[in-house]
Protein backbone atom coordinates (compact mmCIF):
# COMPACT_ATOMS: atom_id res chain seq x y z
CA UNK A 1 0.00 0.00 0.00
CA UNK A 2 2.95 2.67 1.17
CA UNK A 3 4.66 1.74 -2.14
CA UNK A 4 1.40 2.03 -4.50
CA UNK A 5 0.98 5.67 -2.77
CA UNK A 6 4.25 6.23 -3.15
CA UNK A 7 4.46 5.67 -7.26
CA UNK A 8 1.17 7.52 -7.39
CA UNK A 9 2.47 10.79 -5.42
CA UNK A 10 6.32 10.68 -7.54
CA UNK A 11 4.05 10.43 -10.80
CA UNK A 12 1.89 13.14 -9.89
CA UNK A 13 4.35 15.54 -9.56
CA UNK A 14 5.63 14.43 -12.03
CA UNK A 15 2.89 15.45 -14.36
CA UNK A 16 2.29 18.69 -12.35
CA UNK A 17 5.86 19.88 -13.03
CA UNK A 18 5.57 19.89 -16.96
CA UNK A 19 2.68 22.90 -15.93
CA UNK A 20 4.86 24.74 -14.46
CA UNK A 21 7.49 24.81 -17.65
CA UNK A 22 5.68 28.31 -19.21
CA UNK A 23 5.58 30.23 -16.28
CA UNK A 24 9.74 29.68 -16.02
CA UNK A 25 9.64 30.57 -19.84
CA UNK A 26 7.56 33.80 -19.27
CA UNK A 27 10.42 34.46 -16.49
CA UNK A 28 13.18 33.95 -18.53
CA UNK A 29 11.56 36.08 -21.41
CA UNK A 30 10.94 38.83 -19.37
CA UNK A 31 14.63 38.64 -17.49
CA UNK A 32 15.64 38.85 -21.46
CA UNK A 33 13.90 41.55 -22.34
CA UNK A 34 15.26 43.97 -19.32
CA UNK A 35 18.74 42.74 -19.66
CA UNK A 36 18.89 43.63 -23.12
CA UNK A 37 16.92 46.86 -22.93
CA UNK A 38 19.57 48.04 -20.34
CA UNK A 39 22.56 46.11 -22.62
CA UNK A 40 20.76 48.17 -25.86
CA UNK A 41 20.26 51.47 -23.73
CA UNK A 42 23.37 53.49 -25.70
CA UNK A 43 22.96 51.37 -28.84
CA UNK A 44 22.80 53.91 -32.03
CA UNK A 45 20.28 51.05 -33.95
CA UNK A 46 18.34 49.97 -30.87
CA UNK A 47 16.15 47.58 -32.65
CA UNK A 48 18.67 45.57 -34.13
CA UNK A 49 20.57 45.37 -30.72
CA UNK A 50 17.62 44.16 -28.73
CA UNK A 51 16.64 41.65 -31.42
CA UNK A 52 20.19 40.06 -31.27
CA UNK A 53 20.46 39.95 -27.94
CA UNK A 54 17.43 38.74 -27.12
CA UNK A 55 18.34 35.41 -29.78
CA UNK A 56 21.65 35.27 -28.05
CA UNK A 57 19.56 36.01 -24.42
CA UNK A 58 17.80 33.05 -24.84
CA UNK A 59 20.02 30.47 -26.05
CA UNK A 60 22.59 31.74 -23.54
CA UNK A 61 20.30 32.47 -20.23
CA UNK A 62 22.86 35.42 -19.53
CA UNK A 63 23.77 39.08 -20.81
CA UNK A 64 26.80 40.66 -19.50
CA UNK A 65 26.54 43.74 -17.43
CA UNK A 66 26.98 47.34 -18.89
CA UNK A 67 26.44 48.96 -22.28
CA UNK A 68 29.44 47.88 -23.88
CA UNK A 69 32.26 45.04 -23.53
CA UNK A 70 32.05 42.87 -20.10
CA UNK A 71 31.75 40.29 -22.34
CA UNK A 72 34.06 37.62 -20.07
CA UNK A 73 30.64 37.57 -17.49
CA UNK A 74 29.16 35.25 -20.16
CA UNK A 75 31.24 33.18 -22.62
CA UNK A 76 28.47 31.73 -24.47
CA UNK A 77 27.33 35.00 -25.28
CA UNK A 78 30.94 36.41 -26.13
CA UNK A 79 31.82 33.34 -28.39
CA UNK A 80 28.59 33.44 -30.65
CA UNK A 81 29.43 34.51 -34.30
CA UNK A 82 27.46 35.43 -37.29
CA UNK A 83 27.72 33.92 -40.48
CA UNK A 84 30.45 36.00 -41.79
CA UNK A 85 32.51 34.94 -38.02
CA UNK A 86 31.67 38.65 -36.67
CA UNK A 87 30.54 38.62 -32.85
CA UNK A 88 26.68 37.94 -33.19
CA UNK A 89 25.56 39.71 -30.05
CA UNK A 90 25.96 42.98 -29.02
Amino acid sequence: MKLLFATLLLCSLLLSSSFFEPAIAYEDSSYCSNKCSDRCSAAGVRDRCLKYCGICCAECKCVPSGTYGNKHECPCYRDKLNKKGKPKCP
